[in-house]
């Protein structure tokens, strides 16, 4: 097992892309702290037979505390996967300034304060890999996903920066960024707008999620988790500040 002895914090663990990420560096023999604001994320720590942190990444506050306590728990992080995220709607006019912060809180600076945290833990031990999952939208663009697509656009940045500041400590940081991908938030998603359309759910799917992809499916979580797992191995060493588009060939137009 290619990552045994290594320990992983995957934040926004509970379902999802994090789940899948969590389980498979498990499987790959890391020691996995699954972070959720639910606390049904128990059952994921279980499965991977890790530790469970619950932690409101809005809160700058419960950002720092939460990397304290993984250090506690565990020693070390040598592995940070920023996943934690949510979307929110609206016209950029109309957009609520409170959403905007929060949006910007939890999928950029709450990346920024873990990676800060914990990477001088990583600079001792001479290894570490962050990858954050970004997004097809931190790549473009779309209408009415402003804090969205700025926060996405913002953590590809930040994934390059970083890159070029820590490489020389034996630390990698790359970003993932996926389209539609099949999980619970987007399957709410195409239930909310089959009824708003009037239309059957594998519509929305066909016409609108994957209306500019080449390969017409939704991708699957363990993809991104197949990614993550060789981001973080040894055939990777020498791969950092790189942005992975898995989009089934949304970006390529």
């Amino acid at each position: 097992m290619e990552l045994k002895g290594k320990v992983a914090l995957v934040t926004g663990a509970g379902s999802g892309i994090g789940r899948a990420i969590a389980l498979d560096l498990a499987a790959a023999g890391a020691k996995v702290i699954v972070h959720d604001l639910k606390p049904e994320a128990h059952e994921v720590a279980r499965q991977a037979r890790g530790v469970f942190l619950q932690a409101d990444l809005a809160r700058p506050k419960a950002v720092r505390g939460l990397a304290e306590l993984a250090i506690a728990e565990t020693g070390g992080v040598d592995i940070v996967v920023n996943n934690a995220g949510f979307q929110s709607i609206h016209p950029i006019d109309e957009f609520p300034e409170a959403t905007w912060n929060k949006m910007l809180q939890v999928m950029l600076t709450a990346p920024f304060q873990l990676i800060r945290y914990l990477v001088p833990g990583m600079k001792q031990r001479g290894w570490g890999r962050i990858v954050n999952i970004s997004s097809a939208l931190g790549l473009s663009g779309t209408p009415f996903k402003a804090a969205y697509t700025a926060a996405k656009h913002g953590l590809v940045g930040l994934t390059r920066s970083a890159a070029l500041e820590l490489g020389e400590y034996g630390i990698t940081v790359n970003a993932i960024c996926p389209a539609y991908v099949r999980t619970p938030l987007v399957e709410g998603q195409i239930a909310a707008q089959a009824r708003t359309r009037g239309v059957k759910p594998e519509e929305v799917v066909e016409k609108v999620m994957l209306e500019l992809s080449a390969i017409k499916r939704l991708i699957e979580p363990e993809e991104i988790a197949g990614l993550v797992r060789f981001l973080c191995g040894e055939s990777a060493r020498s791969i950092t500040g790189a942005a992975y588009a898995i989009d089934s060939g949304w970006t390529a137009r």
